[in-house]
């Protein structure tokens, strides 16, 4: 639900109010670039994402209803947008930043360890890379708001338009292919 403060300030933005849709913005725009960022896999699709997510929040904000957080909602229009613009390329042209790669791949690869260890780093950060872009539009904003994300299943159902048996299925096979991807580097 909304808080009092962002209940106020949405009234504000709905009635036309640009500063206080802004504001909005300003609150939002990191929790929905990182969810876009980790579904496009590349930093300027995700700032295109972040874009278009607004625009049709301003769009729509006359619409929203508030029976769940302004932030879901955001979350929901942002994985759509994500999984929209990824299903409009090629499979394999997803690129992922070198530099920005997702915080999973961080928490794996120590930036402190030796030379060795930040080679295996390099080549898991690959893997998952890899694994991420095989991975359809759909089970990768399903895998990225759960595992990523930390968010529950009916909030992942809403925000993909699914029902939450849909949504665990999707989660499962993008979990499965994930662990067929990195199974060479799993030691037993």
């Amino acid at each position: 639900m909304v808080d009092g403060t962002e209940t106020f300030i949405l009234a504000q933005a709905r009635a036309g109010n640009r500063d206080a849709f802004r504001t909005l913005v300003d609150r939002h725009s990191r929790a929905v670039f990182r969810v876009a960022y980790r579904v496009t896999g590349n930093e300027q699709d995700a700032e295109d994402v972040v874009q278009e997510t607004f625009l049709k929040a301003y769009a729509e904000l006359p619409r929203f209803e508030a029976r769940s957080g302004l932030g879901t909602w955001l979350h929901r229009i942002a994985a759509n947008c994500a999984i929209d613009l990824l299903r409009k390329r090629p499979r394999k042209t997803i690129s992922h930043d070198d530099q920005d790669a997702a915080p999973l791949v961080q928490r794996l690869a120590s930036p402190e360890a030796g030379p060795e260890r930040q080679a295996q780093g390099r080549e898991l950060r690959a893997r998952v890379q890899t694994a991420m872009a095989d991975l359809t539009p759909l089970e990768r904003a399903a895998f990225t708001l759960r595992h990523l994300e930390q968010q529950p299943i009916d909030a992942i159902a809403e925000a993909l338009g699914q029902n939450p048996a849909a949504t665990r299925h999707s989660i499962f096979r993008a979990v499965a292919k994930m662990r067929r991807a990195l199974k060479p580097l799993m030691r037993t």
